[in-house]
């Protein structure tokens, strides 16, 4: 305890987002707090996007999830994909800050525990070698190991493989992101077994269309998975 204390000292807490000193650990500063669209209250138990109304508990979909099948059952997300939530992906993504990690799995956490399965097993969404040679590290993998750790689940961050790269997918139609994701994620055969009647809760940063999930869900449901939940970082919505 007196050498945290020594070390806040001389190093000053900061924001998460902005770096700017912050008054609590692992917290954001007031600005940042402002900016940042955490999703409470009403969700869409399927996406985990955000609805009218302030009923956490309430069972409700949104329009996106009952006109699109969902092969998972549930999920949920942390933030609106928009101002200081897309820059904290971002940092993640592309800014080589593995160290926000402790943070956002907290907030992951916190966002998964109503749908929490009993026994989950985390599973990220994985990336192609080349993308994970070149960016060192798969951010959806780091997530899910902490976060399992923090809830006391198990974790196979290489239950799934990518096995086609997909070229960026941002500003595609629905469609053609589904279209692209086709055959391109299958189950790994040494995995298979740890998959086989289990409780999945799949991890990835961020929920757009859906399309890359759902793609990863298929190849679970394949390898013998009981159920699969899904949880991400961020949602991008619609007019958000």
């Amino acid at each position: 305890m007196f050498l945290q204390s020594a070390v806040r000292a001389i190093y000053p807490l900061q924001c998460t987002a902005c770096d700017e000193p912050s008054e609590g650990l692992h917290g954001l500063c007031s600005a940042c707090w402002q900016e940042t669209e955490f999703i409470i209250g009403t969700v869409c138990d399927t996406c985990g996007a955000p609805l009218p109304g302030d009923n956490a508990s309430e069972l409700a979909h949104c329009d996106e999830c009952l006109t699109t099948a969902r092969p998972w059952s549930r999920g949920r997300s942390v933030f609106v994909y928009k101002g200081t939530g897309r820059s904290l992906v971002l940092r993640l993504k592309h800014g080589d800050r593995s160290d926000l990690i402790p943070t956002l799995a907290q907030w992951v956490a916190r966002s998964v525990q109503p749908i929490l399965p009993k026994d989950p097993l985390f599973v990220p969404v994985p990336l192609h070698w080349t993308r994970l040679l070149r960016r060192r590290y798969n951010q959806a993998a780091l997530i899910s190991q902490a976060v399992a750790r923090l809830v006391e689940g198990d974790s196979a961050p290489e239950a799934l493989m990518r096995q086609k790269r997909t070229k960026s997918l941002d500003g595609h139609l629905k469609s053609e992101r589904f279209a692209a994701l086709d055959g391109a994620i299958f189950a790994n055969p040494r995995q298979k077994e740890a998959i086989a009647g289990r409780s999945v809760v799949l991890v990835d940063d961020v929920m757009t269309s859906g399309a890359t999930l759902a793609a990863c869900c298929d190849a679970l449901f394949i390898a013998g998975a009981q159920d699969v939940c899904v949880v991400t970082l961020a949602r991008v919505v619609k007019d958000a």
